[in-house]
């Protein structure tokens, strides 16, 4: 089997949808699917190596947004390669130039398509007041997209529901995401790690890990944590985990808060690990891959009600569900944690339990049965 991979973010950013696909094409290969990857990137991309052969489509830098990178279409030199590649499906990530232009190229030579829905763009344009006039075009582009595809991979039960305006539910597959659950572990937790950053043992340390940007509801994290610090002064710290564009006005917010730009790796596992509650507000999460690696490092988490992060959470029993963009509720649903260690412990225990379901070999299996469905039929 033959799948060829179309997407706007490979390996130039370092984020949840190119870690996700480039644990995919890698477990493909493993199992023997040739893959071949065409997406932009830069000369000094992020995630290097990448796994898999990549053919580099050229690409602009997206106005305003220079971190991300907007694919120019499908060149003759790509579309050739692809050609000689021969794919037996084709894998639409994002339906951005590049992946409308495959579609085209798709249909035409009768290759089944499939896409994976990995960003809920349209939630993104609340958080821009000049992107809101083109609400109402895109959606009808996504609907039109979407309707050519043999299957749809959505992440989490509650995005499919989301979703029943814009796309075939019939068409709909569950294609969740995994977690390494060695490496984000309780047992990495450091009592050192946490004096060196200025707290003490006593301390609730409160963690937000994303890249710091308007659509992941930042103001809303940190407005949280300073009406838990006005009812439990000098107990409640913030901790800021990633870099982004959002970053100053975050700091202005929480002056006192620990920011230590982006982490990876043993890094990062020793900041979830270390930290005692995880508060991620963002209602753009189409799953919540930081809410999982923060449930497997044993951190109770706080969600919005919105479709992604939310199917991971048990209220009352490894963390609690919020009202979207509402600081007072979140606090409220918090403060029983800050008052009673047992209860911390008991919704810890739960976290970890709960995200020991996903195992990323047990995930990307679930996908290759649905690309194995299209083939054999």
């Amino acid at each position: 089997m033959k799948i060829a991979l179309f997407t706007g973010n490979y390996n130039h950013l370092r984020d949840g949808v190119s870690l996700t696909l480039n644990r995919m094409v890698e477990f493909m290969l493993r199992k023997g699917i040739e893959m071949r990857i065409y997406a932009p990137s830069t000369p000094e991309p992020a995630i290097n190596p990448h796994s898999g052969h990549l053919v580099v489509v050229p690409s602009i830098a997206f106005p305003g947004r220079p971190e991300y990178r907007l694919s120019l279409g499908f060149p003759k030199a790509v579309k050739k390669d692809c050609e000689v590649f021969k794919p037996d499906i084709v894998h639409i990530a994002t339906p951005d130039p590049l992946g409308n232009m495959a579609m085209k190229w798709a249909v035409k030579n009768n290759i089944p398509v499939v896409s994976s829905f990995h960003t809920n763009f349209l939630s993104y344009f609340s958080y821009y007041k000049t992107a809101k006039p083109f609400t109402p075009i895109v959606a009808s582009y996504l609907r039109g997209f979407y309707k050519k595809c043999t299957h749809i991979y959505v992440p989490s039960e509650s995005m499919i529901e989301e979703l029943g305006n814009q796309i075939d539910l019939t068409k709909a597959k569950l294609w969740a995401r995994g977690v390494e659950l060695d490496t984000f572990n309780s047992r990495h937790r450091d009592e050192q790690w946490r004096v060196e950053q200025g707290f003490s043992s006593e301390d609730i340390v409160i963690t937000f890990v994303s890249r710091l940007v308007l659509e992941k509801d930042v103001d809303i994290y940190a407005k949280t944590v300073k009406l838990l610090q006005k009812t439990y002064p000098g107990k409640v710290k913030a901790l800021v985990v990633g870099k982004g564009p959002a970053e100053n006005e975050m700091r202005k917010l929480l002056p006192n808060a620990v920011f230590t730009g982006t982490l990876r790796g043993q890094e990062l596992a020793t900041a979830y690990a270390s930290s005692d509650i995880f508060l991620f507000p963002s209602i753009s999460e189409t799953f919540g891959n930081v809410t999982l690696e923060a449930l497997a490092s044993g951190l109770p988490s706080y969600v919005a009600d919105a479709p992604g992060g939310k199917s991971l959470i048990q209220s009352g029993v490894n963390g609690c569900i919020g009202k979207p963009k509402d600081p007072e509720d979140f606090a409220k649903k918090i403060s029983p944690l800050i008052e009673s260690k047992e209860r911390r412990q008991s919704f810890s225990k739960a976290a970890r339990t709960s995200a020991e379901h996903y195992s990323w070999d047990e995930i990307n299996g679930q996908l290759l049965s649905y690309y194995q469905q299209i083939y054999n039929s």
